[in-house]
Parts: structure tokens; sequence; C-alpha cells
């Protein structure tokens, strides 16, 4: 389906993350979701049932092949198990879909040059699923920044972490080369919000961790060594409180972002500070991120447009994060 002003999306696996995504794709103005798939008999209906809008209707798919055989679904998000993401992008652009892919991308930086290649060969986009990006408040820290109000930046400090419940085991099942564990689950929204202030490649990467029986690590923490002063240090967690935020220390001040993953409904705050006193707490309308990058991909799409996350920026989340599980392994410094 791709009308003047919508494109026609399917979902290529029934993964929980589906309770946001899902709607999103409903309701973004732009899209219109035409088919679910799963390769676990009824489980695309049943993603469709629990997470849709009352009244909508989707074709559910017990075949995933099917869903990309269906000439109507122009875009495909894939959320499937981190290793199976590579592979399912590379065959969605086989078939000529468009792709957005949760969060990572892949697990190596060779198989993103592939996506690349395929991307490049069959003219389709594929973005790399960091919905959080989007969010306004984000955008309103950017101009804080650049107000020169906290001065130059100096020290970034990201935190992800929540209590892993029974339910979500799963994602200490497979080791790190398989992309289980804390840093490819949530660290890689700890380094890329570093690397939004630190764009370039750090120096060197130092890190500790907790290793499950698995090979998955469940907590880790570690720092972005940058030259010149600059240090990224980040923390995650399964076996900590919820926390999801980034501070950010200047020459002149400070910043903090209290919450990153934003829920629709959610009040953003930011809270800011200077070296002469004044401290300035800002709460901004409430929007919904996963919305805003469903919107945002459409458009691209529609109108031949860039997407604002490219694969040049995947590659180095993935070389970082890479080179933070390689530094915990070793107990020592990784280079980049």
């Amino acid at each position: 389906m791709n009308t003047s002003n919508r494109i026609g999306w399917g979902i290529l696996g029934g993964a929980r993350i589906n309770e946001r995504m899902l709607p999103a794709i409903v309701n973004a103005p732009n899209s219109e979701l035409i088919a679910v798939a799963s390769r676990r008999p009824g489980a695309a209906a049943e993603t469709l049932k629990k997470y849709a809008p009352a009244g909508h209707a989707a074709v559910c798919y017990d075949a995933l092949q099917a869903l990309l055989n269906d000439e109507r679904v122009q875009v495909v998000y894939v959320p499937m198990a981190n290793h199976e993401h590579a592979e399912w992008t590379l065959q969605a652009l086989a078939h000529g879909k468009h792709v957005l892919c949760e969060k990572p991308l892949a697990l190596t930086t060779a198989d993103i040059d592939a996506i690349e290649a395929a991307a490049k060969q069959a003219g389709k986009k594929v973005m790399e699923g960091f919905m959080y990006r989007f969010h306004p408040q984000h955008g309103r820290v950017r101009a804080i920044l650049d107000s020169g109000a906290i001065g130059e930046i100096r020290s970034v400090r990201a935190s992800f972490s929540f209590m892993m419940r029974p339910a979500r085991l799963y994602r200490l099942a497979d080791d790190v080369s398989r992309g289980g564990g804390a840093m490819w689950d949530i660290g890689c929204y700890a380094i890329h919000c570093l690397r939004q202030f630190f764009p370039e490649l750090p120096r060197s990467v130092t890190a500790l961790a907790n290793f499950t029986d698995s090979g998955a690590d469940n907590a880790l923490s570690g720092v972005l060594a940058y030259g010149e002063d600059r240090f990224g240090h980040f923390d995650i967690s399964f076996n900590r409180a919820r926390r999801c935020e980034y501070e950010l220390i200047g020459t002149k001040g400070g910043l903090r972002c209290a919450v990153v993953w934003q829920l629709p409904g959610d009040t953003p705050v930011i809270q800011w500070w200077t070296e002469d006193g004044r401290q300035t707490e800002e709460r901004l309308p409430a929007a919904n991120h996963f919305e805003l990058e469903i919107e945002h991909f459409s458009r691209c799409v529609l109108e031949d447009g860039e997407p604002g996350l490219s694969l040049s920026d995947a590659k180095d989340n993935c070389r970082v994060i890479n080179a933070v599980l390689e530094s915990a392994a070793s107990g020592q410094p990784a280079l980049l």
C-alpha cells in the first residue's frame, strides 16, 4: 500500500517491543500497518490482537517469508533476536523492502558493510532503530548546548538499568557473541547517547563487567577516553533499579536529561545549571518518540530523504560496543 502520503509497513516478528512500535505504525499519519508475521503459528494474530488499537485489521502470516513476498509491504520493521537482525535486514532488502531494524542493527561492522552494500544495490533505505533520538527533548538539549550556557562539554555520563524480571531472562541466554547480555540490549543506548555529544570515535575504552555462566554480561561500567580532557562514562545493569538518564558537565555548568526512554504521556524534564548560580528545570510537552521515529522513516521513504541515523553512525556504535566488550573480557583497555 503506497498512496501519495502513506506507505505500507510490515512487522517481522512478534517481539515484546511491538507493544510500543505496533501502535506507533498504526497511528503515524504517513504509515499503514499492512501485515505482521511470526514463525510461531498464531503468534502474529496474537500480537495484532494484543497491541493494535481496537478494530485495526492487518494480514497475519505464520511465515516470515510470506510477509517479504507481500508486494503491498514496502517497509519492514525487524524486532527479532539481536543475532538475527543482520540476516533478516539483508533478506528484506533482497525482496525490495526498506528496513527499520531494531537496535543493534548488527553485531559486527562487517555485517553493516554488507547491509550498506545491499541497500545501495537495491536502492532502499535502512535505519537502526534508536527511537529516543526522535524525542523533542534532545533537540532542546542541543539548543541549550549551542547557546553556550554550560560551555564546552568535558564529561558525559549515561546510566541505563532495570531489575531483570523472570520473563526477560531470555536476554541472558546467549553469550555476547550472539547478542546476549546487557551491553547489546541496553548498553547500546548508553553508548549512542555518549556519542551524540562526542561524535568522533574514542581513542580507547576501559570496561569492567559481571558475566553470567552463559557468557552474557548483566552489569557493565566503563570509560571512553576521547583525549583533551574529554571522557564518556557509562554504567548499565539488569540488577539495579530503573535508570535511563544522561548528564553533561561542561566548562561553565552542567545538564541532566532525567528520562531518556520516554513513554507516551511522560513529561520530559531537563535540569541544567551554571557556575554563576543559575538553576533551571524545564518541563516539556509529552511526545511519543516511537511514533515520531515511524513518521520520520516513512517520510524518508516517501520523499526520498536521508534517514536521521546513518549506517556510518551504526558502524561507529558497533565499533565502540565491541571495544567495550573486548576490554571487559580481557581486563585491559581496548584501542580504537
